[in-house]
């Protein structure tokens, strides 16, 4: 989902974070985080809804572009702020995508033209993206580096707790993927593994009804006792309390 706020501001909760956007504030949500809408109502702006398949369509004339749907979303961040000029070319074109939906044309010839209107709007938010890394002082070879542990963590943080796991399938030393951490993520490549083993523990328990020690066992933890003091350790809270609180807020609804 991506969502353009283009009057007022208002507060998103996404992965039980708060978010505050302001006019300008591009967000981009992936399947499986958990997104709330906050109280305010004085806001305004543009939602883009698709389902991955959508776009996974083989485009060969794109493929240079490195255009599936993993290829344009999985560098942009939670949140952007996009300059004036930027903020006019996206909603613009997600103006124009709206108004095309509604053409008098056969179904496949429209969504055809959605699609590759979607393939530019993507594409368009990662080269921005993409402009604004390179003006940081972070050298290309720990962007890379840390890139790549980002998507080998995605598919096995469950079962590789441990920094060695992802040093010895990425060729590198635990010092300079930890630097490479530190300079991308602002904590060690430890705690990044943690990060995203708690987060995940998080969505289960507020999207599921799974106990705990079964969430504790798909997550790599053998011992329930093993998890609950891991969870509390990175939560301050054990689960059954942050699941109860959860409950408590309101339904968090996952993408």
């Amino acid at each position: 989902m991506l969502l353009c706020v283009t009057r007022g501001e208002c507060t998103q909760l996404i992965d039980f974070k708060s978010v505050k956007c302001k006019p300008g504030s591009m967000l981009a949500l992936r399947p499986g985080q958990a997104h709330r809408f906050g109280d305010e109502q004085d806001w305004d702006g543009w939602i883009v809804l698709f389902r991955p398949e959508f776009i996974l369509t083989p485009q060969p004339a794109l493929d240079a572009a490195d255009t599936r749907l993993e290829g344009l979303t999985r560098g942009l961040p939670d949140q952007r702020a996009l300059h004036e000029h930027e903020q006019r070319i996206v909603t613009d074109a997600i103006a124009q995508m709206k108004e095309d939906s509604h053409i008098a044309a056969p179904a496949a010839a429209v969504n055809a033209l959605l699609r590759q209107q979607l393939y530019a709007l993507l594409l368009r938010l990662s080269i921005v993206h993409d402009g604004r890394d390179s003006e940081l002082d972070v050298t290309s070879n720990s962007a890379e580096r840390f890139r790549a542990f980002q998507q080998l963590l995605e598919i096995n943080f469950a079962k590789w707790h441990q920094v060695a796991y992802y040093t010895s399938r990425l060729g590198c030393s635990g010092k300079s993927l930890t630097r490479a951490a530190v300079q991308l993520a602002g904590v060690t490549a430890k705690a990044v593994i943690a990060l995203r083993i708690n987060l995940e523990a998080k969505r289960l328990l507020a999207h599921s009804t799974m106990s705990i020690t079964l969430i504790g066992e798909r997550l790599g933890f053998e011992d329930p006792t093993n998890f609950v003091k891991f969870f509390r350790r990175e939560t301050a809270c054990t689960p059954g309390e942050f699941r109860r609180r959860q409950r408590e807020v309101g339904a968090v609804a996952p993408l």
